[in-house]
């Protein structure tokens, strides 16, 4: 039993089959890169954890980094800017991810460009045909029907060229936007750095303070203790200058008042 989508793709010729086929590998490296990017980001979860302790020890190279990175800007007496460099950590060590990301992102308007690609060229061709048989002198011509036949198929071919693409660019796109609403990669990446900003928040918080900075804070109190005594002694020094001051002023005017 004969269909007539089938028949209409026996019409499609080579150039339309190309491009038929662009768009088919275009779904299938959309669907692959979901399934990529899901598996992923799964290996990151498990590794995050299993592993996520007060001693870390992450499979994965970027978790590890930004561990490191985080607690070597911790010894370092600074306030770790535990986004910055997750993200940093992230764009440098997952770039296949990203790449099947922004695949993913642009796969569904890819695979509607190449059905209306296929459009206008079966189009394109159909009206070629047409104007062709339009325009031909049918008179010397031994059977017009004959001739008139083979014109109509031949323009048929540019119609089945472009319905077929755009049927195929079309169905595509809805699979791909299906498959990206029931998984969404990057939701998953942000809550992905979203646990790992938390587990790294939690963990410098449960951090006890080392010696160094006990020693510095030690050191702090010591020179504040020390420019408080400095004031205490120049407000002493000052009292005393008023009060001799304010003696000598009593000299003076006693002094006046004899002579008077």
């Amino acid at each position: 039993m004969s269909s007539p989508i089938l028949d209409g793709l026996s019409l499609v010729d080579s150039t339309g089959h190309i491009i038929l086929a662009s768009t088919l590998l275009s779904l299938c490296a959309g669907l692959g890169a979901h399934v990529f990017l899901r598996a992923g980001y799964s290996a990151l979860e498990r590794d995050l954890e299993r592993n996520a302790g007060d001693r870390p020890h992450f499979e994965h190279p970027v978790l590890s980094e930004v561990v490191a990175q985080v607690e070597e800007a911790a010894r370092q007496g600074a306030e770790p800017n535990t986004q910055a460099i997750i993200e940093e950590n992230f764009h440098t060590g997952l770039r296949p991810l990203l790449l099947a990301e922004r695949f993913v992102r642009s796969a569904t308007g890819l695979v509607i460009i190449l059905g209306l690609l296929g459009t206008f060229y079966g189009l394109t061709l159909s009206i070629g045909k047409l104007v062709h048989l339009v325009s031909a002198d049918t008179s010397v011509s031994a059977d017009v029907a004959q001739s008139v036949s083979q014109g109509l198929t031949q323009a048929l071919t540019g119609m089945a060229v472009a319905f077929s693409n755009s049927l195929v660019g079309i169905l595509s796109a809805v699979v791909l936007t299906i498959v990206g609403i029931l998984s969404n990669v990057g939701d998953r990446r942000t809550a992905l750095m979203v646990r790992l900003e938390t587990y790294l928040d939690r963990r410098a918080s449960t951090r006890p303070r080392s010696g160094g900075d006990a020693a510095s804070f030690s050191e702090s109190v010591a020179r504040l203790e020390g420019a408080v005594a400095r004031f205490d002694g120049a407000l002493q020094r000052l009292s005393s200058s008023t009060k001799d001051l304010r003696e000598l002023q009593l000299v003076v005017s006693l002094k006046s008042d004899e002579k008077a």
